[in-house]
């Protein structure tokens, strides 16, 4: 297992300090707030940790409040909505300086029998082994960073997946704007074989869903974070999980950006299983300000 998941795995074993009270605390970080992604998937976490093993997640819609502060740990409060025959529902509340920089409601499911069909199809991409892991894609664009970004040391950092782009990097198309477009795929699994728990997995899947997806916003019009005049943060975040997977296998997460304006961007991605199962969907707004 790679240090940079090593270190993932510790941050989601929240330290429980009273009743539906948990306590996260954040990596060392001088570039940017604490990422969404992580925000979410240890609030995940603390939900996860209030309702019976045998429900399981479905679906999570979130807010992004407040930058949160990577200095201090983040409590996270749950509060019990409902405990149903089939569904259980729980709210999170993200909390630093006294103040909410995040929430969330999640709910759970028993598992039951249903119709069943799936209309959605995996795009045709190369198979993962065909593409470039992303430190390799990024050489040519941390070599065009200016020498003083704060983004080279952020960008360089080993990641705790692997994740290959079939289709342009957002810093790509800032050189060749002939690349840019509203769509992304990217391949990613996390490479050391995981425990069991369905649970983690769902939460790995959440903490990967904000790596790209409002990249893609940024590839539709040649932009890309890391330059001057580019700035934003996540403002809402929503996803449904519709059968078991797993993140330690290939899975194919398929993105687009159907639109943006007034200094907003939506992008919606799906999440296929190497066999083309849709496992999970997605879609957030991001506030995007170019100047």
């Amino acid at each position: 297992m790679n240090q940079a998941l090593k270190e993932l795995l510790d941050l989601l074993d929240l330290e429980q300090i009273e009743l539906d009270i948990f306590r996260g605390r954040s990596p060392a970080e001088d570039v940017q707030r604490v990422f969404g992604g992580q925000v979410a998937a240890q609030a995940l976490v603390a939900a996860g940790r209030t309702v019976p093993p045998e429900r399981h997640v479905h679906s999570l819609h979130a807010y992004f409040i407040r930058p949160g502060d990577p200095a201090v740990p983040i409590v996270y409060n749950v509060e019990r909505v409902r405990d149903g025959r089939s569904f259980t529902t729980r709210r999170v509340v993200a909390i630093q300086h006294g103040k909410a920089i995040f929430t969330m409601s999640a709910s759970f499911h028993i598992d039951e029998p249903g119709l069943a069909h799936q209309a959605t199809t995996m795009p045709e991409v190369p198979g993962p082994e065909e593409l470039a892991p992303f430190p390799e894609r990024m050489r040519q664009a941390l070599a065009d960073m200016p020498e003083d970004s704060p983004w080279r040391e952020l960008l360089a950092r080993p990641r705790p997946l692997d994740a290959r782009y079939a289709t342009p990097l957002t810093w790509e198309a800032l050189r060749d704007p002939s690349l840019s477009r509203s769509t992304t795929n990217v391949w990613f699994r996390y490479e050391s074989e995981l425990p069991d728990d369905p649970l983690l997995h769902v939460v790995l899947a959440a903490y990967t869903s904000d790596f790209t997806l409002v990249d893609t916003v940024l590839l539709a019009h040649g932009q890309a974070w890391g330059t001057p005049n580019v700035s934003g943060a996540s403002l809402d975040h929503a996803m449904w999980f519709h059968r078991p997977f797993r993140v330690d296998e290939w899975m194919l997460y398929a993105q687009e950006s159907p639109w943006s304006s007034s200094a907003r961007g939506l992008a919606k991605g799906e999440m296929f299983t190497r066999s083309g199962e849709l496992a999970v969907s997605v879609v957030q707004e991001a506030m995007i300000r170019v100047s």
